[in-house]
């Protein structure tokens, strides 16, 4: 992506826009050296609705009305008291076919998490672009270690062949922290994919051959804070642009004081405004500039790079009202746009709160219309019970059990993210001391649950690492992903037998899934687990799947008269890994530390 600037504009953001938007107000960033001083007009008898200029001179923010206005190059004519003035094109372009009307991912997707920079190296000539940004090193744990667009392209069918449909990869645009920026949250240019990940144009390359292969492509979006190396924070258009206090304030992350009748007026503001940390500056979303600049970009990004949806990063940090405003602006656009939000919550009721249409924050009077939440409470059961070999009254498989009885508290339970592990939690073979039964386990049930199913990139070839180590030792590299590495998981023949049962369970079980539409969107009855056995159904008017799940140390013997109201006159069920016959009238004999997914005859 490339654009011509005047010599008086060393900046303008969005770089060009689209035409035909539903929202026909654009909000034009100018940035140069006292640019505030010039009068400005603009051709195409384009309608100025708005100028806005700050206490820094080196900005102005133009608003025009692009109501049916057609693709084409529009000129601003700048102009000062001296009479100076000098010209600066902008272009509406043409939208894709059907843009507006996209589809997004939902629970009939199975989403494939990765890090870029751990990921693979596909190009070795942007491993360090140039000397203002941190090196390649990959000898350093937390350095840069190469991962790239590239290397993901090349992975395509390698990370479609588990029955993966979309990818959400975390951020990719520039992030010039002098350490540790390959994480990319901290990021320094919004409109910009970092140079060591490769170009704008690549990541379109990327969605493009996605979308090749009946894939979609999740951007991770960071709306609460950027990197203290962004260049706007260099030179803030406004003090408001960002919250700050007196001295420096880190957020409490109470994030509970939202939703808390009780909170003081002062937690609720150190929780919302207060940093993430020094090297993150908080974003003012409460400011109508920085929150239309967010917006924007946004939806740029989307025309742009045909994405597919969005994961928003600490999504319930940014102030409630303005994250709100952001996430309906968008799906306005985009009504069939699924936004997912990292809610970090420990109860069903606080993560409900922020799902769209929520009946908990209508209370309060507020609506968030975030479509989609990561179900962390599932995260949390799962990360002990799979470790509980006696069920009790609250261990083991009634963790399960438990997390599901509170789906009435959410407006749309199938719209939610579930996962045993991500990026930033320990590693689920790392917690089951790599019991690959309990992998299986796990995996049986996120594939076989209601809402869309997330792996981690590494899981299904049996990679841990503990988080106490560090954030390096739960993002390593994925062995084959560079030249030279012995352990080449990315073929068949490179996997050593412990990998390849990992592999194989992963891919057969999720490439079932992709056609089984009980699963994605039909009705789950579940049963009170009982000697650690859990038995639950996924059914619709067409098809029934039985799913039993022994988490106990001892074979199990199943009576499944109990189970008469979803079995009714089913004789047999086929499970869908072993491809055994089980005769369901009267009694299963399960394995220990095994599942049996039935497809119910």
């Amino acid at each position: 992506m490339s654009l011509s600037l005047n010599a008086q504009i060393q900046r303008i953001e969005p770089p060009f826009w689209y035409a035909g938007m539903k929202n026909p107000e654009l909000q034009i960033l100018f940035y140069g050296k006292n640019i505030a001083e010039y009068q400005v007009s603009v051709s195409n008898a384009i309608k100025i609705t708005n100028v806005t200029r700050t206490e820094n001179p080196n900005y102005i923010f133009i608003t025009i009305d692009t109501k049916k206005v057609p693709a084409t190059d529009l000129i601003f004519t700048f102009k000062n008291k001296n009479k100076e003035s000098f010209t600066q094109k902008y272009s509406l372009k043409k939208r894709r076919e059907n843009s507006a009307k996209r589809k997004s991912f939902a629970s009939s997707d199975m989403m494939y998490l990765l890090m870029p920079d751990r990921f693979a190296n596909g190009n070795r000539n942007n491993d360090s672009e140039n000397s203002t940004q941190e090196k390649y090193n990959r000898e350093l744990p937390g350095g840069r270690h190469g991962g790239d667009i590239e290397g993901i392209i090349k992975n395509l069918d390698y990370i479609s062949s588990l029955g993966a449909t979309t990818i959400w990869s975390t951020p990719l645009c520039e992030d010039n922290d002098p350490k540790h920026s390959y994480h990319t949250y901290g990021q320094s240019d919004v409109y910009k994919i970092d140079p060591r990940f490769g170009t704008n144009a690549d990541y379109v390359r990327l969605a493009a051959e996605m979308h090749k292969r009946d894939m979609k492509l999740v951007m991770d979006y960071v709306v609460n804070h950027w990197g203290i190396e962004h260049w706007m924070i260099k030179d803030l258009p406004t003090k408001e642009w960002i919250n700050q206090f007196e001295t420096y304030t880190q957020t409490n992350h109470k994030r509970t004081v939202i939703h808390d009748t009780n909170a003081s007026e002062i937690d609720k503001k150190i929780a919302i405004d207060g940093w993430f940390v020094p090297s993150m500056p908080d974003l003012n979303l409460k400011n109508p500039l920085t929150l239309k600049y967010l917006i924007q970009n946004a939806i740029w990004w989307i025309e742009y790079a045909d994405l597919d949806g969005f994961r928003v990063d600490t999504y319930n940090y940014s102030d409630p009202k303005g994250i709100a405003t952001w996430t309906k602006s968008i799906t306005d656009e985009y009504p069939n746009f699924n936004i997912v939000g990292e809610i970090w919550m420990q109860s069903q009721a606080q993560m409900a709160y922020w799902q769209k249409d929520s009946k908990i924050a209508e209370i309060q009077n507020y609506n968030p219309y975030l479509p989609s939440v990561m179900d962390f409470t599932l995260y949390e059961a799962t990360s002990k019970a799979f470790n509980e070999d006696e069920g009790t009254w609250d261990k083991g498989m009634v963790k399960m059990y438990d997390n599901f009885t509170n789906d009435f508290l959410y407006p749309n339970s199938n719209n939610m993210l579930i996962f045993v592990e991500n990026h930033d939690t320990n590693r689920f073979n790392q917690t089951c001391a790599n019991d690959i039964r309990k992998y299986k386990m796990a995996m049986s049930l996120l594939a076989t649950v209601r809402g869309i199913p997330q792996l981690y990139y590494g899981s299904e070839i049996g990679m841990a690492g503990d988080k106490d180590n560090g954030d390096a030792d739960i993002r390593q590299d994925f062995p084959g992903g560079w030249e030279g590495d012995e352990n080449n998981v990315f073929i068949k023949e490179g996997r050593t037998p412990g990998q390849t049962e990992y592999f194989d369970f992963t891919s057969k079980l999720f490439n079932w899934r992709k056609t089984k539409a009980a699963v994605h969107f039909g009705k789950m009855t579940h049963y009170i687990p009982e000697n650690n056995v859990y038995v639950y159904f996924r059914y619709n008017s067409n098809e029934t799947v039985m799913v039993l799940m022994n988490n106990s140390n001892e074979t199990k013997t199943v009576k499944t008269d109990r189970f008469k109201e979803n079995i009714k006159d089913f004789k047999t069920g086929k499970d869908v890994i072993s491809e055994l016959t089980f005769d369901v009238t009267n009694e299963i004999i399960i394995e220990p530390k095994s599942t049996l997914i039935l497809e119910l005859k």
